[in-house]
C-alpha cells in the first residue's frame, strides 16, 4: 500500500507541471491584453510599454512561465490586475463561504440519498421505487439555474420570510441579537441554495446507490449470509451496503474540488459571496492571475480527489489491494 501511495505521489508531479503549463498557455492565447487592465483607456504607447516592462510582460513566454511557476510553488499566486490585491488573499477571503455552503449540501445529500437509494433497491418496482426513480430523473434533468430562478419567483418573492440572496442579513450579529436569531437568519439564507444544489446532486447519488444495491443483493455471498440465518439488517447494512458504496466513494473523491470551486451558477443566482462569484467576475474582467490560480488549484484538487478515492476503495472493500 505504501509503495502504491508513493508511486501515485510521484506520478502527480509531471501531471501538475503539465496542468500549470496548459493553464498558462491558455491565458496567453485568450483574447485581450493584461496591459489594458493596468493602464487608463487613453494611455500613451510609452506608458503602456512602461507598465509592460514593470510587470515583466515584455519578457519571453518561457521566462514569464518560469517566474509564475516558481512564485506559485512558494505560495505566491501573484496580484490581481483588476483589484491590485494578492490572489491568495482574495481566495482565502471567499473560501470559508463556499466551503460552508458545500459542506451543508454534502452532509444533506449523503445522509438522505444513501438511505433512500438502499430502500428503493430493496423495494424494487414498488410505488416507492417508481416515485424515487421518477424524482431522481427529474432532479437530473432539471437545470439548476432554471430551478433556482423558479424558486426565487415562486416562493421567495411571495414571502419575506425567505431571502433571495446573500449569506446573512446586514446587522444581525451575535453581539447584538444572540445565538438563536443569528442561527435562524443563516438557515433562512441557506434554504434556497441548499434546495437547488441538493436536489440535483441527491438525485444522482440516489440512482448510483440504488443501482449498486440492486447489483450487490443478487450476489452469492448475500444469499449465503441469508441462508446462515443472519439478521436481515446485518445482511443489508454490513455485507451488501458496504460493497455497494464503491460508486459513491468515487463521487466523494470528486467532491473535494467542488468544495473549493463551489457552484458557479448557484452562487451567482443567489448572490452568495463565495469563490463561484469571484471566478465569474475574474473571467468577465479578464483578471488573468485570478483565473490561472483557479485553474491550477481546481485541477490539483481533482487529482487529489481521485487519489483519496483510490485510498477509500481499500477502506470500503477489503478485497481491493494495491500491493
Amino acid at each position: 500500500m505504501s509503495a502504491f501511495i508513493l508511486r501515485r505521489l510521484v506520478h502527480m508531479i509531471p501531471l501538475l507541471v503539465g496542468i500549470t503549463l496548459v493553464s498558462f498557455l491558455i491565458m496567453q492565447i485568450a483574447p485581450g491584453d493584461p496591459v489594458d487592465l493596468l493602464t487608463e483607456r487613453n494611455a500613451t504607447a510609452e506608458e503602456r510599454a512602461r507598465v509592460r516592462t514593470l510587470y515583466g510582460l515584455d519578457r519571453p513566454l518561457y521566462v514569464q512561465y518560469w517566474i509564475w511557476l516558481t512564485n506559485m510553488l512558494q505560495g505566491d499566486f501573484g496580484h490581481s490586475y483588476v483589484r491590485g490585491r494578492p490572489v491568495l488573499e482574495m481566495i482565502a477571503e471567499r473560501l470559508p463561504n463556499t466551503v460552508y455552503l458545500n459542506l451543508v449540501v454534502s452532509v444533506l445529500i449523503y445522509s438522505v440519498a444513501i438511505p433512500i437509494g438502499v430502500a428503493s433497491a430493496l423495494r424494487q418496482y414498488s410505488t416507492f421505487d417508481h416515485t424515487v426513480t421518477g424524482t431522481a430523473f427529474l432532479g437530473q434533468a432539471l437545470p439548476n439555474f432554471w430551478f433556482g430562478l423558479l424558486l426565487i419567483y415562486g416562493i421567495a418573492l411571495r414571502t419575506e420570510a425567505i431571502p433571495v440572496g446573500g449569506i446573512a442579513t446586514y446587522g444581525v450579529t451575535l453581539a447584538e441579537h444572540g445565538v438563536w436569531p443569528v442561527l435562524v437568519d443563516r438557515i433562512r439564507h441557506l434554504l434556497l441554495p441548499v434546495i437547488v444544489m441538493g436536489f440535483s446532486a441527491m438525485a444522482g447519488v440516489t440512482r448510483y446507490m440504488r443501482s449498486g444495491m440492486l447489483e450487490v443483493i443478487r450476489k452469492d455471498y448475500v444469499r449465503t449470509a441469508r441462508a446462515k440465518g443472519l439478521n436481515e439488517r446485518i445482511v443489508i447494512y454490513k455485507h451488501a451496503m458496504r460493497n455497494a458504496l464503491l460508486p459513491i466513494v468515487t463521487i466523494v473523491g470528486f467532491q473535494l474540488p467542488v468544495l473549493f470551486s463551489g457552484s458557479v451558477i448557484i452562487e451567482n443566482i443567489f448572490s452568495w459571496p463565495g469563490l463561484g462569484t469571484l471566478s465569474v467576475d475574474a473571467v468577465f474582467m479578464r483578471d488573468y492571475m485570478v483565473v490561472m490560480a483557479f485553474n491550477v488549484i481546481g485541477a490539483t484538487l481533482v487529482i487529489l480527489g481521485n487519489f483519496i478515492a483510490d485510498i477509500l476503495y481499500v477502506v470500503v472493500d477489503p478485497r481491493i489491494s494495491y500491493e
